[in-house]
């Protein structure tokens, strides 16, 4: 199946915001906030419990060890009462009184979870990279807008006050005509050993842990965080980490190049060339991944290497723009300005901190604040990572059309664009 019209891009968003604002509550009013996945949703407990009048009300957890921290978490926190705690998600929707699911359960529940939230009503909040597959980047934007329901990306630097700054210069012109942007991802991760044939450990609920996925048999040392580098779950570090910077890198190049064009900046062609060489393992993805998007007037490239940390590389920055004028680098937090010479002429660095993004759902759903990555735009950003995994994955340069952005003919690739679910679990919008 083929992309359709950039995910209803703009009537989506717009649609969603204005619908919204009717039947918001007052700044005044609790907001009641259930938390999905308890690995980094313990960021989500602290980012909500940061927002002034939110309750976490609900913990969802799969691994009652988890269910039981969270709930510490939340309860050394000084709140009371005490969240109520469930291993299934479809438990917690039926509860009218939580206003906002804030997801952080691994890639594969991200759009089921979504699209089930906001046709019971809730608001979303759900981590990076928001979909599993291109087609679920689409079911999602269309249940915001059918529900009428606000949904925030967690691509957080959204929000930070000095990478919004560092946008709004690039757009103003700080280096000049911006030709092109830089992603950059190096760790030093370590071989993954995956065993079959053992038993499921009681404190792991497996069928449903797997949710939407096609059942397959366990694999030990799968579960909290090696799902990443399997195909049935995961994106490897493309959709991972990379979806962050890629973010940055198109939210830049748009905001450069939006006056010059009457349509946000499409990917013409996508390459991607890499695989695994460091280990001889159990996983699947590529260790080490180079991406190139084409977007016509531009371009942006992805560089990866997961297991090694390439000391004495440039690794400073996340993202780095190139313009005529000289180059802006963004890195966690802020940015940094250098001239063609390559000598720095601005600074604005400030720890991270992704509190902001919490409080912009907060701030939209009370009084009608715009969000700064509603699930329209996040998934623009996403679909780049989808695109690019399909790029490898076929070993084909991809295509699409520029005025739509839809897969050019190329069966292999479009089969890669959605996937199977378990029966019962197929999203419906």
């Amino acid at each position: 199946m083929t992309t359709r019209r950039h995910f209803l891009h703009a009537s989506a968003a717009v649609l969603a915001a204005r619908s919204v604002r009717a039947q918001s509550p007052s700044p005044n009013d609790r907001l009641r906030v259930a938390v999905m996945g308890l690995g980094r949703g313990m960021d989500h407990i602290k980012g909500w419990m940061a927002v002034p009048n939110v309750e976490i009300a609900a913990l969802c957890d799969v691994d009652s060890r988890r269910l039981a921290s969270g709930a510490a978490a939340v309860a050394k926190a000084g709140q009371s009462p005490a969240p109520r705690l469930e291993a299934d998600l479809r438990r917690l929707l039926e509860d009218r009184e939580i206003d906002v699911l804030s997801i952080a359960a691994p890639n594969f529940w991200h759009a089921p979870a979504t699209i089930l939230a906001c046709a019971a009503g809730k608001h979303v909040y759900v981590e990076k990279p928001g979909s599993h597959t291109g087609q679920e980047g689409e079911w999602m934007v269309a249940a915001a807008a059918k529900h009428r329901r606000l949904v925030q990306q967690g691509t957080q630097r959204r929000s930070l006050p000095a990478i919004r700054e560092a946008i709004q210069r690039l757009g103003e012109g700080a280096i000049g005509t911006v030709r092109s942007a830089r992603c950059w991802y190096d760790a030093a991760r370590g071989p993954v050993t995956l065993k079959a044939g053992t038993a499921v450990p009681d404190w792991l609920d497996w069928p449903l842990w797997q949710g939407p996925c096609p059942d397959l048999p366990y694999l030990d040392g799968l579960v909290h965080y090696n799902w990443h580098w399997r195909w049935p779950y995961g994106g490897g570090e493309l959709a991972n980490n990379g979806v962050h910077m890629l973010d940055l890198a198109l939210w830049g190049l748009d905001t450069c190049w939006a006056a010059k064009q009457d349509t946000p900046l499409t990917a013409r062609t996508i390459s991607a060339t890499g695989g695994r060489y460091h280990f001889r393992d159990d996983q699947e993805t590529p260790d080490t991944l180079v991406v190139s998007f084409d977007f016509g007037p531009c371009g942006a490239f992805f560089d990866n290497s997961s297991c090694s940390a390439r000391k004495g590389a440039d690794q400073h920055a996340l993202v780095t723009f190139y313009g005529d004028g000289g180059s802006l680098a963004l890195s966690s937090s802020g940015y940094r300005i250098f001239d063609p010479a390559g000598t720095q002429t601005a600074e604005n660095t400030p720890p991270f901190d992704d509190r902001p993004h919490f409080q912009n759902l907060a701030d939209a759903i009370r009084n009608g604040q715009p969000l700064h990555c509603d699930i329209a735009t996040g998934q623009r950003s996403t679909r780049l990572c989808h695109l690019g995994t399909i790029a490898y994955r076929t070993r084909s340069a991809l295509r699409c059309d520029p005025a739509t952005g839809a897969l050019q003919e190329h069966p292999e690739a479009q089969m890669l664009w959605s996937k199977d679910y378990r029966p019962g679990w197929e999203p419906t919008v």
